[in-house]
C-alpha cells in the first residue's frame, strides 16, 4: 500500500494506492471495518465527472468520482493509467480521477478541480492533488498521432521524447501532462505531490504494457471519514 505523507497527516480521510496484493475483496473488507461505502467508477477514457452524495444502484460511467459525503469510498482501478487523489481539506471535498492518455487529452483532472471549485466552492490554491504509481515518462511509448493529438491541444513537445526501442514512437510524460494541466487551472506546484513510482518499472505493481492481459489492477481510493470515526484518521487503511 502506498499514500502520501502530508494526506496520511488528515485526520479525517482515508486514501491509498493499492498494489496487485488488494484485491476487490480486501477493499470490501476495509469498507466494512471502517463503515464505509464503495463507489466503484465504470471507467470509459472520458471527462465525464460524477458528483457522488449517496451509493448509486449501479456503477456510474465516467473517470472521476467527487464528493462531500463522509463514509463513501471513492474508488478507482489503474494498470499504467495516472490515479489521482484530490483533497479541500477546508471545504471537505475529495476526488478520485482516472488519467489515460485519451482522458488527460480531453482534460479529465482540470474538469475535475474546476467542478469542485464551481459546485462546492473549493479554493484551486489551495487544493492538494496526489499523484499515485503510473507508467514513468521512460517507458510510456505512444505513436505519432498521440503526440500530433497533444500538440494540437496545445500541450508542449517536451512531454514527448524520441524512443530508443522503436522508430516513430515517442515516450510520453503522462504524469507530466496532468501536472501541467492542474498547473493552468490555478494548484500550487507545492501541493501537487507524487509517489514518483513507476508501473512499468516495478514489478510488484499492476502494468498492462509490460503484462498485457494477465495484468491486475491498482486499486485507488479516498474518503472522508465518518464523523465518529475522525480521531482515527489513517490507522483505519490497514489491510490483515
Amino acid at each position: 500500500m502506498i499514500t502520501i505523507p502530508r494526506l496520511d497527516t488528515m485526520a479525517f480521510l482515508v486514501h491509498g494506492f493499492g498494489d496487485g496484493a488488494l484485491s476487490a475483496t480486501g477493499l470490501r473488507r476495509l469498507a466494512a471495518r471502517s463503515s464505509l461505502r464503495p463507489v466503484i467508477l465504470r471507467q470509459v477514457h472520458s471527462d465525464i465527472v460524477r458528483f457522488a452524495v449517496r451509493v448509486p444502484r449501479e456503477s456510474p460511467r465516467g473517470d472521476a468520482l467527487v464528493t462531500r459525503t463522509p463514509g463513501l469510498l471513492l474508488v478507482i482501478k489503474t494498470a499504467d493509467c495516472l490515479p489521482v487523489l484530490l483533497v479541500d481539506a477546508d471545504r471537505r471535498v475529495v476526488a478520485a480521477v482516472h488519467c489515460g492518455w485519451r482522458g488527460t487529452l480531453l482534460g479529465i483532472l482540470e474538469r475535475t478541480v474546476k467542478g469542485m471549485s464551481e459546485r462546492y466552492g473549493c479554493d484551486l490554491g489551495r487544493l492538494v492533488a496526489a499523484f499515485g504509481p503510473c507508467i514513468g515518462a521512460g517507458c510510456y511509448e505512444v505513436g505519432e498521432d498521440v503526440r500530433g493529438r497533444f500538440l494540437r491541444a496545445g500541450y508542449p513537445g517536451r512531454l514527448f521524447r524520441p524512443s530508443t526501442g522503436r522508430p516513430g514512437k515517442r515516450l510520453f510524460d503522462l504524469a507530466g501532462a496532468n501536472r501541467l494541466q492542474l498547473r493552468r487551472a490555478g494548484l500550487d506546484w507545492r501541493n501537487i505531490l507524487a509517489a514518483g513510482v513507476c508501473t512499468h518499472c516495478d514489478p510488484l505493481l499492476p502494468s498492462y504494457r509490460r503484462d498485457g492481459k494477465r495484468a491486475g489492477r491498482m486499486l485507488s481510493f479516498i474518503a472522508l471519514l465518518p464523523r465518529d470515526q475522525n480521531q482515527l484518521g489513517n490507522s483505519v487503511a490497514t489491510f490483515p
